[in-house]
């Protein structure tokens, strides 16, 4: 890995939210963690090291010039969404919101969707984990509603996930999507007995019917660039990326 890999380093969601507004997801590099885990695996329940992620958190912290940690959950796929708070860090949930400076919202995906949201005045952002299982829970609905806000004012950013060329599914789980929400049909095409899910469409119809529709999408796919990205679909055993949003 190149001296400049080695190094932390975001990408910044490239949206039109007021300059306050911060929302970045974390390369996989930078950090301390070795092997499947190499190197900057920020989260503390795949089998890593603790220690080194404890110092790849701080890292991140530092880079970022973070005063507070951020507000770590214990993500189980759901749709449960909570204010975030100094105290309720590794509260079950998949998705956190704030209307505080400085706290700081977070979400550790692995393919799975990192969907930030803010208004247009930016005085509200939230950050939800969304994955198949999350969708057909209704984790956006649940987003939606716990930050009470006029759709037409919110915008939304879709960050690195799996995408349609690499997302493959079962039967099983196409069933389940279009039983939640039928207009996934056109979201999902069969390939060899199979299904190609375009996830990063079906996070954008759902917002799209609930009246959001200012939405910008990274395109970034966690599956293909190993070099940027940890992939839960390409190597099982693999850190996870931290995806942050915050006001300052």
């Amino acid at each position: 890995m190149s001296a400049m890999k080695e190094r932390i380093s975001v990408q910044q969601a490239k949206w039109s939210a007021p300059p306050h507004v911060n929302a970045v997801t974390t390369y996989r590099y930078g950090g301390v963690s070795r092997n499947s885990f190499g190197s900057l695996n920020l989260a503390s329940h795949v089998g890593d090291n603790h220690t080194a992620v404890i110092e790849n958190r701080a890292r991140l912290c530092r880079y970022m010039g973070l005063i507070e940690e951020p507000i770590w959950l214990n993500q189980v796929h759901g749709c449960r969404v909570i204010q975030a708070n100094v105290v309720m860090r590794d509260g079950i949930a998949d998705g956190s919101y704030t209307t505080q400076n400085g706290i700081i919202c977070a979400v550790l995906t692995a393919d799975c969707l990192p969907l930030f949201l803010t208004d247009t005045g930016g005085t509200i952002v939230c950050l939800l984990h969304v994955g198949w299982r999350g969708l057909v829970a209704g984790i956006i609905e649940s987003g939606i509603a716990a930050i009470d806000t006029e759709p037409a004012k919110l915008l939304v950013w879709l960050g690195p996930c799996i995408r349609k060329a690499a997302y493959i599914v079962g039967e099983d789980v196409r069933e389940q999507l279009i039983h939640s929400f039928p207009e996934h049909t056109t979201a999902l095409k069969e390939i060899n007995g199979k299904w190609r899910a375009d996830l990063g469409k079906m996070a954008q119809q759902r917002l799209n019917s609930l009246g959001v529709t200012a939405i910008w999408d990274s395109r970034s796919c966690t599956y293909t660039d190993d070099s940027s990205w940890f992939s839960y679909r390409r190597q099982k055993h693999c850190g996870r990326m931290a995806s942050l949003i915050w006001l300052d």
